[in-house]
């Protein structure tokens, strides 16, 4: 499975750190397990329910998440750069990983995706923390994805979650979405 998601996620490659892209990838390859997915699946699950009949699967929407972060990222850093320090590892982690509860949110019954029993009662920021503490990623990553939507504006945000939080919501709004 791991060259699968490999082959899907290719911003995964980008992630310097070998012990954590190993740990994104298990990552993903728990949620699949869990939520009773197959691989063929991941392409057919929509990035939001939010949006009726959304063209936008969680793959797409999850890579370009993560490279509308890198791009912000690599803006913020230039203009920045005696002041601002940004982990790419931690933001591309964060931005592969920031759905990947929906996986656990979600669940496809008679052919459609819908709300699954236990996405009725947890969003996927706190299933996708959940599966990534459980697979060993690292606190600033689970950060991430526990503060990436609403969840998150109440509290402390690292700026790499600041980032995140922005890259999906604006990936969310220019698709029709209403925050």
């Amino acid at each position: 499975m791991k060259k699968e998601i490999l082959k899907i996620l290719p911003e995964i490659r980008k992630i310097k750190n070998q012990e954590l892209r190993e740990k994104v990838i298990l990552t993903w390859e728990e949620g699949i397990r869990l939520g009773g997915w197959e691989m063929e699946d991941l392409k057919k699950i929509p990035f939001t329910l939010l949006i009726v009949d959304s063209k936008v699967n969680l793959i797409e929407h999850t890579r370009v998440v993560t490279t509308t972060a890198l791009k912000v990222a690599e803006t913020v850093s230039k203009a920045y750069s005696n002041s601002v320090k940004i982990d790419k590892d931690v933001l591309i982690a964060g931005g592969i990983l920031h759905d990947v509860g929906k996986l656990l949110e979600y669940a496809k019954v008679k052919g459609k995706i819908t709300k699954s029993d236990r996405g009725k009662f947890l969003r996927h920021p706190f299933s996708g923390a959940a599966l990534a503490y459980k697979c060993g990623v690292p606190g600033e990553v689970i950060h991430l994805i526990a503060a990436h939507s609403h969840e998150g504006d109440q509290g402390y945000r690292s700026i790499e979650a600041i980032i995140i939080h922005h890259a999906d919501f604006i990936n969310f709004e220019v698709l029709g979405g209403k925050t």
